[in-house]
């Protein structure tokens, strides 16, 4: 259980506002028959360079998407198909998987620019689960462009992390602390980690030393290739900004329009992560209870005496019970969209009153665990992905070292952030590729970077730093002053902005501001 990056607010905001409903089972996923064609890619699109021809020469070949069990179809208008990719990108002649895409189509045929892929965070949200639902959102950028959604590698139909089934879920759920207090209780804390580790080892082990963020943007310039796109045209949302990142270093002169919402921050480490988000869920909560008229040492303090309260008892909810862990995490989800602070006040209010059955609803959703005890598994890839990424394996010992600091960045979210440090990883079975990612793009063209000052999970200050490790000229600062992680469709000023620049090309000025 974690509250690192998640989806965007965009997908969150809805399905919380129709009943915290689980998206698994509610949206569209690819159609597993029928493998791409290898007819060849328009001969002016720039190909990789070192891949066989049996995969530059690959075309999608699109059919009608599958329903998801006890989900209904999207619409006619979008077709599914698979892509091939190396499983090892340092041996492309070796073995393959295929990548699932969704796409609908540009509906102006004439003034098409070309695919907008779409990246929604995590790691590990499923592109072709989430874009038919949140398509409404962009039907103008449909008008010029085909809209393309993928599950990234380790993700939902693209060689998928597994590593836990429902029961083995629900016990660690149940009977991990993850804020410990005693040896016992990090003992197990510790334990349950380096179990989730061995899970994916036994389940998932040839795919998760290949989940690496810099992986999944080779396989985007594959993608780019087969799609008949000169340059990538690509818009990243939370974790999704990562990975836009990673492909315009990797990649800058095959960037074309290319905007980062929610932006994660190039220049943390773990435990820099940590610290942002201990100060943005923080700051977002401060936000919250002074909207409704309490002062934040007030609301904080009361929400503390509720956690320390389930951590010494936790209120028993049918055959369940909420737990501090899932109390914090229940609260964090409602924090992602400003429309979704009223939930909090029900809850909390609630709880307090000893019915804890709409704060774990609320961290069911964020748990993507549905009323009938299915998890999905969107927090396997989120942390199989993550721990490829990063070589670090912070201790016990240094997680409780962080435990004063933290706690007076946030007494709400603070314990919580700084125990995660040592468990996400721990004793993780394969290495991870780095401490921080290099962001800088030299020669790439111009990548719109919205930042949100209210934005807990993604705080505004690392659009500022995205910005400036782009490079000059790159990277173009696009200011939210609000709430919620993700600026696009919530602000109108800012999705006129990247609609200019995304539509007519069209670039801001550095540092253009929204209110």
């Amino acid at each position: 259980m974690s509250i690192r990056i998640r989806v965007a607010a965009l997908a969150v905001t809805g399905l919380l506002a129709a009943g915290c409903t689980s998206p698994s089972g509610e949206t569209a996923r690819p159609s597993t028959d029928g493998k791409p064609s290898r007819q060849a890619a328009s001969p002016s699109v720039s190909p990789p360079g070192t891949l066989p021809a049996s995969l530059t020469g690959q075309r999608p070949s699109w059919k009608p998407c599958a329903a998801p069990e006890g989900g209904e179809k999207p619409g006619a208008d979008w077709r599914c198909a698979d892509v091939r990719v190396p499983l090892d990108h340092g041996r492309p002649d070796g073995e393959t998987i295929e990548i699932a895409l969704i796409r609908k189509e540009a509906r102006d045929k004439s003034g098409r620019v070309g695919s907008l892929l779409f990246n929604f965070g995590g790691p590990g949200a499923s592109g072709v689960d989430i874009l038919p639902r949140a398509a409404q959102e962009y039907g103008g950028l449909n008008r010029r462009y085909d809209l393309v959604g993928f599950d990234p590698r380790g993700v939902g139909r693209s060689a998928g992390v597994v590593c836990r089934d429902d029961k083995e879920l629900a016990a660690a759920e149940a009977g991990t602390d993850v804020t410990p207090d005693t040896a016992a209780e990090e003992a197990a804390f510790v334990e349950d980690g380096a179990a989730f580790g061995a899970g994916c080892a036994r389940r998932s082990g040839s795919v998760i030393p290949h989940t690496t963020t810099s992986n999944t943007a080779r396989d985007l310039d594959l993608i780019r290739h087969v799609l008949g796109d000169d340059k990538l045209n690509y818009f990243g949302i939370s974790y999704g900004t990562q990975l836009g990142a990673a492909y315009a270093h990797l990649f800058p002169s095959r960037v074309g329009r290319t905007v980062l919402d929610a932006v994660v921050d190039p220049t943390a480490d773990g435990t820099g992560h940590a610290r942002n988000q201990t100060i943005g869920f923080q700051r977002a909560l401060d936000n919250y209870f002074r909207s409704t008229g309490e002062s934040p040492a007030e609301g904080t303090a009361r929400t503390v005496r509720l956690l320390e309260r389930l951590d010494r008892e936790p209120l028993r909810v049918g055959d369940r019970k909420l737990t501090e862990g899932l109390a914090v995490t229940g609260i964090a989800i409602t924090l992602y969209a400003q429309s979704n602070w009223p939930l909090l006040t029900s809850a909390l209010e609630k709880a307090e009153r000893g019915d804890g059955s709409e704060l774990l609803r609320l961290a069911d959703w964020y748990n993507d665990r549905d009323e009938k005890g299915h998890y999905g598994t969107q927090s396997h890839s989120q942390r199989a992905i993550s721990c490829a990424d990063s070589s670090e394996r912070p201790t016990s010992a240094q997680a409780k070292a962080l435990l004063p600091e933290f706690r007076k960045l946030s007494p709400v979210f603070g314990a919580f952030l700084a125990w995660d440090t040592a468990g996400w990883c721990a004793q993780w079975p394969v290495k991870g590729e780095r401490v921080d990612p290099d962001a800088s793009a030299p020669g790439a063209g111009p990548i719109l970077v919205v930042g949100t000052t209210g934005d807990p999970a993604t705080p505004y200050e690392g659009a500022e730093r995205m910005a400036k490790e782009l490079g000059a000229g790159v990277g173009i600062l696009v200011s939210n002053e609000g709430e919620g992680h993700g600026a696009y469709g919530t602000s109108s000023c800012v999705t006129k902005t990247v609609d200019a620049y995304l539509l007519d090309g069209k670039v801001p000025a550095y540092g253009t501001r929204c209110s």
